[in-house]
């Protein structure tokens, strides 16, 4: 799927609608800006011994890098499962999604 280019899919990245109160939404937690754990990115951020200091800001800006990229190469591997008529990722379609597109070439070889 070529459409991982930024701004080729309208709404792509935009944050999910508000639910409506009694909507019937399993979610009953408030809406949240990034579902990542930010105190679990924070800890993976200090982790490294180059990292002394890490602000909120720079935490959730990588929460929410990390949830876009898993989305998109997750949303590009599903279009192989779909090929395959499946609808469980397997690894083969990550694999076949890496191969394909230019955008995950950095990854080749990483599932390995």
């Amino acid at each position: 799927m070529a459409a991982a280019v930024a701004g080729a899919e309208p709404g792509v990245g935009a944050a999910p609608p508000a639910e409506e109160p009694g909507s019937g939404s399993l979610c009953a937690a408030p809406l949240r800006l990034a579902r990542l754990p930010l105190a679990r990115v924070k800890a993976l951020v200090k982790a490294d011994p180059d990292v002394s200091l890490a602000s909120q800001e720079a935490v959730f800006v990588l929460a929410r890098a990390t949830e876009l990229f898993v989305e998109t190469i997750a949303k590009d591997a599903y279009m192989y499962a779909q090929q395959g008529k499946r609808k469980t990722l397997q690894r083969k379609d990550l694999d076949n999604a890496i191969e394909a597109i230019d955008e995950f070439a950095f990854l080749e070889g990483t599932l390995d």
